[in-house]
């Protein structure tokens, strides 16, 4: 019997020895076509799980959160610009949305595994959801929120005046968005209401 190490030796040398079947340029074009077709794939699937229908179809999303959500200015507005889930919630260039997609499987693992299968578990786990998520808003600088939203957009000509100063102050001060905007799409923990009041 031949011992593991040598047969993955063996392996290896047929892995790197050039085809006698096929010529190198065949071998680029189906190499460059497959790479075409697998980015493709990969790419429709990564943009599957940014639309609205994707984010509500567990019932835990759609019975908590995502009833919270409509109720905002972020679901119906007099100008009918919708802001969806992945709006907030992922970024938009590619290193820092493969990071987020990558977190974001440890909340389908939790759903899989029924950490968060029911609306009472995720009330449970409110605060701690909601906690990782405002951290990761303010480290960014609340990247999503400037997406649309900047202070220097900002007019004080259509803004009340004292939510225009505060917001002026917030940028003097360097302040982000989600300093002052926690609860802005969904309903606040209760642990974090108990000790804000």
């Amino acid at each position: 019997m031949n011992n593991p190490p040598k047969r993955l030796g063996h392996a290896w040398q047929v892995l790197r020895r050039p085809s006698a079947k096929y010529s190198l340029l065949s071998l680029l074009v189906i190499g460059f076509f497959s790479g075409i077709f697998f980015w493709g794939g990969f790419h429709t699937a990564l943009e599957a799980t940014n639309t609205l229908e994707f984010c509500t179809a567990c019932h835990e999303m759609r019975d908590t959160v995502f009833q919270e959500y409509k109720q905002t200015i972020h679901y119906s507005n007099r100008t009918g610009v919708r802001a969806i889930c992945s709006d907030c919630h992922v970024p938009k260039d590619w290193t820092h949305k493969m990071i987020r997609k990558a977190r974001a499987s440890l909340e389908v693992w939790g759903k899989i595994t029924g950490a968060i299968d029911t609306k009472e578990k995720f009330e449970a786990k409110r605060m701690t959801l909601a906690t990782h998520e405002w951290e990761r808003m303010k480290a960014s600088d609340s990247r999503e929120c400037r997406n649309c939203h900047s202070y220097d957009g900002m007019s004080g000509e259509f803004q009340k005046q004292t939510v225009f100063v505060k917001h002026q102050k917030a940028d003097a001060e360097g302040q982000t968005c989600i300093d002052c905007h926690k609860g802005i799409a969904h309903k606040l923990p209760r642990e974090y209401r108990d000790s804000n009041e």
